[in-house]
């Protein structure tokens, strides 16, 4: 039977993961056990926050238009309930823009809904 040299497959799956975790700390970015570790690691943790950062996006929108509305005596709740009963389909986004950027035209957005 012939001899099998398989040094080069190792090679190159470490390097693979070492070039991964490049400007990692300590020890996580030169040592393949710990590297390998620490790059799944990172991998599972960019998969989870890319779904938790839309649910922080959504609360600081929130928290954006209920300080921006609550200058003109109502609450976040109460603005949203006067949007739907007036069928205004605005995101949070927009909204939250529009306190940021122009507070006179969330004004007039806040008048045409309590009418």
């Amino acid at each position: 039977m012939t001899r099998v040299k398989r040094g080069n497959v190792s090679r190159k799956r470490h390097k693979k993961i070492l070039k991964l975790v490049k400007g990692f700390r300590g020890a996580a970015s030169g040592l393949f056990r710990t590297a390998n570790q620490q790059s799944m690691k990172a991998l599972r943790s960019s998969y989870t926050n890319r779904r938790k950062k839309k649910r922080d996006f959504r609360r600081l929108w929130i928290a954006r238009i209920n300080a921006a509305v609550r200058k003109y005596g109502i609450n976040y709740s109460e603005f949203f309930n006067y949007l739907k009963t007036q069928s205004i389909k605005l995101n949070r986004k927009t909204i939250s823009q529009l306190a940021v950027c122009d507070p006179e035209a969330l004004l007039q957005l806040i008048l045409t809904t309590k009418i």
